[in-house]
């Protein structure tokens, strides 16, 4: 969009939400033809200066909100509607005050370190090893509460400018098992602001109870006879469709929930660029997809920006209970001419045109897993993988594949974690089992860098994610 340093086009159809849309969440297309409609956020990199960036971080202010602003669409909404880069400053600060009131502290970059355990035992040799980002300390004790912190800077956005009202505000909405009711309820609470949270009949009690005492108002759903798909999704679509606004951690729901989640990769690969090194492979557990498209978005930026030099290869990893995405993968790998997609002899043409043919007809790529899914990691058994799209191209533009792992290899991989001092639930360690399974197929060389995601703490009574 000329002139705009952020802007909103749907990856399925190229449209964008009127500038006086308040709530700029899904395609203004949105259920029209059979077409994937997901809005994208898009930064122009050639405007922002990595300089600015860098100065931010350095006058030392905890929160990565205010550490990232620069890059986060919600900032230049608000500066080209004449707010001034100290007004949304002080906007972050308090959100993140109230978070903190909440939860007991606010957001900050959590930790990237080699972990000489993990690297050790999967046989790395010095050169190389495995980087952990752990996410268990973080809002709420996992990554979820950034994306929603995003939304809800969005939210507060919109009443600073003056295109929502603060004394009518909508109710938000969540569908999940776990650990993004737990970062929606903590951040709607931090901005006051009711939430509806739809869980499974076998959702944690004590993630319940946690609910309850944060004020949001849990939903059971219960599969209907004959519904395919998950049934606290579809009670959540049914919510959106009576007024109730999407604070969720589906990026076809809400686009503007991948830019808050963002916040990691840009985390990641500063720090990788402190160290001075670049990273060969990133392993990244999916679920909805929300993680993984925010990392491949927020590398491919940090890449463009000069933080690093080049983009590690994107590998996924999902369940052999339901792996929606990996099957979509290679359905449009198919689309891509032999030896265009993978790195940097990727044709970006040639991998656009695919991934836009693939856009046009998503039924054919994507579709709700056909049997009830179970599994020890709970977090990564969506139905459905809804930033697929984005996930896909990922992986190709990089040369990644997706990984697909059973409960035993699972569990081997939390037994593993925890054995190295990094105490995650299963869904958190599920990328550290798609990396044995990477290994032991010659994916990963011993000299590799990798980096895993720790993306859930464990907890009483279960580990949903």
């Amino acid at each position: 969009m000329s002139g705009a340093i952020t802007w909103l086009e749907c990856a399925g159809c190229g449209a964008s939400p009127d500038a006086a849309e308040p709530y700029p969440f899904a395609c203004p297309n949105v259920g029209s033809g059979d077409v994937d409609h997901v809005l994208v956020r898009h930064l122009d990199t050639a405007v922002v200066s990595r300089d600015d960036v860098d100065a931010d971080r350095a006058a030392g202010d905890p929160c990565s909100f205010v550490r990232f602003r620069r890059l986060l669409h919600s900032y230049h909404r608000a500066r080209a509607a004449g707010a001034s880069d100290e007004a949304y400053v002080a906007l972050a600060r308090r959100l993140d005050a109230g978070v903190a009131a909440v939860d007991g502290h606010g957001f900050s970059e959590t930790p990237l370190a080699r972990s000489d355990a993990l690297s050790g035992a999967l046989g790395f040799g010095q050169s190389g090893g495995v980087w952990v980002k752990d996410e268990t300390g973080n809002v709420s004790g996992s990554h979820k509460a950034r994306h929603l912190m995003g939304v809800a800077l969005h939210l507060e956005v919109a009443e600073l400018v003056g295109l929502a009202d603060p004394a009518a505000r909508r109710s938000l909405a969540v569908a999940s098992c776990g650990n993004a009711a737990l970062a929606a309820a903590v951040v709607a609470a931090a901005a006051g602001r009711r939430l509806r949270v739809f869980v499974p009949p076998d959702a944690n009690p004590a993630i319940l109870a946690r609910l309850v005492a944060l004020g949001a108002d849990v939903v059971s759903c219960e599969r209907r006879t004959g519904e395919r798909g998950d049934p606290p999704y579809l009670r959540l679509l049914d919510a959106l469709g009576a007024g109730v606004l999407p604070f969720t951690c589906q990026g076809n729901l809400n686009g503007l929930v991948i830019e808050g989640g963002e916040t990691l990769g840009y985390e990641i690969a500063w720090q990788l660029a402190a160290e001075g090194i670049s990273a060969d492979h990133l392993v990244v557990q999916v679920g909805g997809g929300a993680l993984a498209s925010s990392c491949a978005q927020a590398f491919a930026e940090a890449t463009e920006l000069g933080v690093l030099d080049r983009r590690p290869a994107l590998h996924t990893v999902q369940s052999v209970s339901a792996h929606p995405l990996e099957r979509a993968y290679h359905k449009v790998r198919d689309l891509v001419p032999a030896g265009v997609a993978g790195g940097a002899g990727a044709d970006a043409g040639e991998l656009q045109g695919a991934l836009y043919a693939a856009a046009r007809h998503r039924s054919h790529y994507m579709w709700p897993w056909e049997s009830p899914p179970h599994s020890i990691a709970g977090g990564i058994l969506d139905d459905e993988t809804y930033d697929w799209l984005a996930v896909v191209g990922g992986m190709l533009a990089t040369g990644g594949l997706p990984v697909v792992v059973g409960e035993k290899r699972l569990a081997e991989a939390n037994d593993l974690a925890r054995s190295a001092g990094l105490d995650a639930d299963a869904t958190g360690t599920a990328g550290l089992a798609g990396l044995f399974e990477l290994i032991e197929g010659e994916r990963v060389a011993p000299h590799d860098r990798v980096v895993l995601l720790l993306t859930g703490a464990r907890r009483d009574a279960g580990s949903p994610g």
